[in-house]
């Protein structure tokens, strides 16, 4: 049997195991919540030309000149959904700029700069560009002779006709139950060099949309001022609106921290803001994982995966890791900090997005398209990627959000994101389901009935258990399937984090399920990858996984988390395919060969009250 026939039959015997999405109370959407075109000013010095036209196109699974190397290119498996997120401040004005189309801020100072330092428009030039304005746009020391202020003059009106580009091809590409185009941006608030940026974006069009421009970090790099504006917006035009954090573990302990941005504690007033805005946090993209740093989880073996840690500053600075950097860090520190303040600032669901710069999703380990256009082709990747002292080789193709929702509609999807109903995948498209309760029981976690009984007898993923029936234990269900196109399961685990009497947090990881009938989680479940021709075999693992489990250390008295990790087995990470075609040691990456690809469902809270 032929592989394409071999594929064939195992994408019908995944769909025959579990009932159809139609019969099922949610269904699966998978889309990139954070994606850059040319006109983002970092993306288009890097070489980018494409527009929010071409990536919704390619989301789409059209054929479309890709927007850095000008060839033909196409995504094999649609998305459902995308987020154009081009960066608020400048909106496509450096692109104008550098094209003749905006002669009257060419006489400004920042236009100046930018003309000047472009000189012959060569690459290094425009790095000169993108590096001028990144420091001046995060505070720190540069020779530009430009202040922060002068920036204003590339914002604000200037600005109007890129983001009505924005607002009508994402109207455009929104089709109701095939495809949901979403309006939305980036906040790049970087203060130091820091990364502490907000993808924002909202269900309604561009009737509401146009009615505002983007809040930027020129306005304030302060998350509670952008909350601000969003309440003011909303009250004015009628507009929804979220906010999802990323990149955390380049944010040198912002993100996390126990104190607001203006150094202040936080209260439980900014906690309540924070969770109404903020629901759900960027776990994994193109510049890392930031699920969990080994030096943080010393146990648990698959913590330093994909680990980054280059600020986006010309210095090129690699600060220490620390707990205000990383999701599981997080969401133990939110716990304490609920204990303090009566809220809980961190409880935030899983998500997943590309930052791509390079105007489309391109994320597969075997045709991986790069950060942006310093490391878009293999043989530029043993160099710089243009963002800090980053090689082009420490990047990870990462990651899509996955959502259960009832429609495929920005309505409905939106929603989700309220709900926390969603999961994180650095790449695969693998079928996580994950509930909680107290009246979960066995045969609940039996494929044909599993959502149902889900719902019917817990929580999802996102939600909350509260209270306690007299001498009960929480129980939970998670049923993973692989990647129909990918690789199979090595195991499903359970993260719990909790407070103890003392407000320290503890957490421990569960191996609850594991393939190939292994009861030792410290038994790894083998390699099938040949490092000559970075093919794989999934003659190990499962196709399917599936368990009911109970809490063995459940503490009623104990605020706690869950969340479900799902590990695929090992497959070649993009390096290895690099090396192979460069004719180069895979060593020479500075990266491993292979990788165990994952997904991260949303947690489940614990409260007693």
């Amino acid at each position: 049997m032929d592989w394409q026939m071999l594929k064939k039959v195992t994408v019908l015997l995944l769909a025959a195991s579990l009932p159809s999405q139609a019969e099922e109370p949610t269904n699966l959407y998978w889309g990139d919540t954070h994606l850059h075109t040319g006109l983002s000013f970092d993306a288009y010095t890097f070489g980018t030309v494409g527009r929010p036209d071409t990536a919704y196109r390619y989301a789409k699974g059209q054929p479309v000149v890709h927007p850095v190397l000008q060839t033909m290119t196409r995504m094999d498996r649609p998305l459902d959904f995308l987020i154009v997120a081009d960066h608020a401040e400048t909106l496509g004005t450096v692109a104008r700029i550098l094209e003749g189309e905006a002669p009257e801020l060419e006489e400004t100072p920042a236009g100046s700069f930018v003309l000047s330092a472009a000189g012959e428009r060569t690459q290094h030039e425009l790095d000169q560009v993108y590096n001028g304005l990144n420091a001046v746009g995060s505070g720190l020391v540069n020779d530009t002779g430009l202040a922060i202020e002068d920036l204003a003059d590339l914002h604000g009106e200037a600005i109007r006709p890129a983001w009505f580009e924005t607002i009508e091809a994402a109207d455009a590409h929104n089709e109701p139950g095939d495809f949901t185009a979403f309006i939305g941006w980036e906040w790049t608030s970087q203060p130091g060099g820091a990364n502490f940026h907000r993808v924002v974006f909202l269900p309604q069009a561009s009737e509401v949309a146009s009615q505002f421009l983007p809040y930027s970090s020129l306005e304030s790099d302060d998350p509670e001022d952008l909350w601000v504006w969003l309440e003011t917006q909303e009250v004015a035009t009628g507009a929804e609106f979220l906010a999802i954090p990323h990149g955390p573990n380049i944010s040198a302990g912002l993100m996390f921290g126990p104190n607001r941005r203006n150094g202040e504690p936080i209260d439980a007033a900014f906690a309540e803001t924070k969770s109404r805005y903020e629901p759900a946090i960027e776990v994994t993209q193109i510049k890392g994982d930031s699920e969990v740093h080994p030096l943080f989880a010393p146990d648990d073996q698959f913590a330093d995966f994909e680990t980054y840690n280059f600020l986006s500053s010309p210095e090129g600075l690699t600060p220490d890791p620390t707990t205000g950097d990383y999701v599981r860090s997080g969401l133990r520190n939110g716990l304490a900090l609920e204990v303090k303040v009566g809220v809980n600032p961190y409880k935030m669901g899983m998500a997943a997005g590309t930052d791509s710069h390079v105007g489309i999703p391109a994320i597969e380990e075997s045709s991986f398209a790069g950060k942006s256009g310093h490391d878009a082709l293999p043989f530029k990747r043993s160099g710089p990627s243009g963002i800090g002292s980053a090689r082009g080789w420490d990047m990870g193709a990462a990651g899509f959000t996955a959502v259960w929702a009832e429609e495929n509609t920005r309505r409905a999807i939106f929603e989700a994101f309220r709900r926390k109903e969603i999961y994180a995948s650095t790449g695969p498209r693998m079928r996580l389901r994950f509930f909680g309760g107290f009246s979960l029981l066995p045969e609940h976690a039996e494929p044909l009935h599993f959502a149902e009984s889900g719902y019917a007898n817990g929580v999802p993923m996102g939600g909350d258990i509260v209270g306690i029936p007299e001498n009960k234990t929480p129980s939970f269900t998670v049923a993973a399937m692989k990647d129909p196109d990918g690789a199979n399961l090595d195991r499903i685990q359970i993260i719990k984090g909790w407070v103890n009497q003392d407000g320290s947090t503890s957490e421990k990881v569960y191996d609850v399920v594991l393939s190939d009938g292994r009861i030792d989680g410290s038994v790894p479940v083998g390699n099938t990858v040949d490092l000559k021709t970075a093919r794989y075999t999934n003659s190990i693992g499962a196709a399917e996984l599936s368990a009911h489990w109970s809490d063995p250390d459940f503490d009623a008295d104990q605020l706690s988390f869950y969340y479900a990790r799902v590990l695929e087995i090992p497959t070649p990470r993009y390096s290895l395919f690099d090396s192979i075609a460069l004719g180069i040691d895979p060593a020479d990456t500075g990266k491993p060969a292979t990788l165990q690809e994952r997904a991260y469902s949303s947690p489940i809270w614990y409260s007693p009250n």
